[in-house]
């Protein structure tokens, strides 16, 4: 055996090896995909709108602050959200240049335009680009949080698209889609409010009011500036679902940015509750807050809606509970939500399937009987009809299936059913590529040439067509792979890592193999083929 054989078969036998090594056992190697090991895939649309309400929010609250400062008078201010702008309605019109003044110091980089009495201040195109993509970006990294922190194995959470508003995930083994569409769906944004009355309210504690007129009745008509309606929704006594309406102060000067730790506590009733703590920032407002409300009554709001409204018996400083009437399950979620932080905008569920594991069973089962008929069958043909070249095109193949397996463990692919066809595929190709091998190899042999010659011409007479078909099928899976996602990446990736494989099976270990049949220095006078 000459040299150059020797280290072509060691070279063989060692990606033999290293891909044995990484395959096996396959079930702790390879991970599996959500439609084979069953779980939860959901594609998410993030509300942006929200996040440009919120900045439009804070900046409306900004100039009021201002304008009363000031002693500029004006009706109201309207968030404008389609058109990234403030509506200043009813602006005092002896004081136009004082208003002007005011945006120009408050909101710089903003257009003023001005129409009769009212104002329009609208954002540049750029920082409402920048708002909207903020809110994506964001709201995909605490979304990892939530799910890091639920203990969810091998999940993938991304953005779908390179500028896209949707978030893909695939929670692995998960069954319980209720509960992990409102966990990671919901923005959990914590507020506290202090409840607002009239001065000739009686009683000791407020309840809330089955509607908003009844609400708005009960301040004569017209709700106090400061003031918005604010919706609780509970079981009545009777067992059925009511919502209840709660005057509260605008403003809010704990929300769910303050906390530094939230878990599951009990109450005084041994009931679930959650318990929470403060950054020693927000505990000294708490703190003022409390001292100076005694007795008043405070609302705690989960996403705008009042979860409970107790009173104030004591100074409260960096320490809180959060009571309603929570399952442990329901404690321990708000708590998860609270320790990832709230979510900059809304979302809405755009898809959701389920799988269960024992679809993901018989998806394996049959993925894997169709792989065994396939390659039985191809293997059948190949040794029937090249008889002894047969055997190179099965070895080769074998060692193909390993490198394709042993490089999606190495980058932590996932496989999945396309996947698995991805495989199936590439058997053809395998095959093909050793067909065109043989057959020009026969063309040779049936011209006259000797054995080693006709190996040869028909290694270097096919290579050309197989390397051809093999790139432009290379250049279509890395296109899949660029722009596709979930089932049609994980088709192109398999494939694309099979055609790299086949290349150096069908030329090299095959090659190789015939070689080392016909042996080195001598003459055979045939070639089973």
């Amino acid at each position: 055996m000459s040299k150059d054989l020797r280290w072509k078969l060691l070279l063989i036998l060692a990606v033999v090896a290293i891909t044995s090594f990484m395959v096996f056992p396959v079930q702790e190697k390879v991970h599996l995909g959500l439609d084979l090991k069953g779980g939860i895939h959901l594609v998410l649309q993030v509300r942006t709108d929200d996040a440009v309400k919120a900045s439009l929010d804070l900046r409306s609250t900004s100039l009021t602050e201002q304008f009363n400062r000031r002693g500029l008078k004006v009706a109201h201010i309207n968030p404008d959200v389609a058109g990234g702008g403030l509506v200043i309605v009813g602006a005092d019109p002896v004081a136009q240049d004082e208003f002007r003044k005011v945006f120009s110091e408050q909101l710089p980089s903003w257009r003023v335009s001005k129409e009769g009495n009212d104002f329009r201040v609208t954002m540049g195109s750029q920082e409402l680009s920048f708002a909207r993509e903020t809110a994506v970006t964001d709201t995909l990294e605490r979304i990892r949080r939530r799910v890091d922190a639920f203990g969810v194995a091998e999940p993938n959470v991304q953005r779908q698209g390179l500028s896209s508003d949707r978030i893909l995930i695939q929670l692995p083994g998960i069954e319980n889609p209720e509960r992990v569409r409102d966990l990671l769906s919901t923005p959990a944004f914590l507020e506290y409010k202090l409840v607002s009355l009239p001065a000739n309210f009686q009683g000791q504690t407020f309840g809330g009011l089955p509607d908003e007129p009844s609400v708005l009745q009960m301040f004569g008509g017209t709700l106090p500036q400061d003031t918005a309606v604010f919706p609780q929704e509970k079981i009545g006594a009777d067992g059925a679902r009511q919502t209840l309406y709660w005057p509260l102060t605008v403003s809010s000067p704990i929300s769910g940015n303050d906390l530094v730790l939230a878990r599951r506590g009990q109450n005084n009733l041994g009931m679930p509750a959650v318990d929470f703590q403060l950054t020693s920032d927000a505990g000294v407002r708490f703190e003022k807050l409390t001292r100076e409300n005694l007795h008043k009554q405070l609302a705690i709001l989960l996403d705008k809606k009042v979860i409970s409204a107790p009173s104030i018996n004591g100074v409260i400083n960096t320490n809180g509970i959060i009571e309603g009437s929570f399952s442990i399950e329901e404690a321990d979620d708000l708590a998860l939500k609270l320790r990832s932080g709230a979510l900059p905008a809304g979302t809405n569920v755009i898809e959701e399937r389920t799988v269960g594991a024992s679809l993901g069973l018989d998806s394996i089962r049959k993925g894997v009987t169709a792989s065994v008929v396939g390659l039985g069958l191809s293997v059948i043909f190949m040794l029937v009809y090249y008889r002894g070249a047969g055997i190179n095109a099965v070895v080769a193949l074998v060692i193909n299936i390993l490198i394709i397996l042993s490089m999606m463990s190495y980058l932590g692919a996932t496989l999945s059913l396309p996947g698995i066809a991805g495989i199936i595929l590439t058997f053809g190709i395998a095959f093909d590529a050793n067909i065109l091998v043989f057959e020009r190899i026969r063309e040779e042999l049936r011209l006259g040439k000797t054995v080693r010659a006709s190996l040869d011409a028909g290694f270097k007479r096919a290579f050309s067509a197989v390397f051809d078909s093999h790139v432009t099928a290379v250049i279509s899976s890395l296109v899949l792979i660029q722009f596709g996602s979930g089932p049609v990446k994980g088709f192109a990736v398999s494939l694309c890592i099979g055609l790299i494989a086949s290349m150096f099976t069908a030329f090299f270990v095959s090659k190789a193999l015939f070689d080392w049949r016909v042996g080195q220095g001598r003459r055979v006078e045939r070639l089973s083929i």
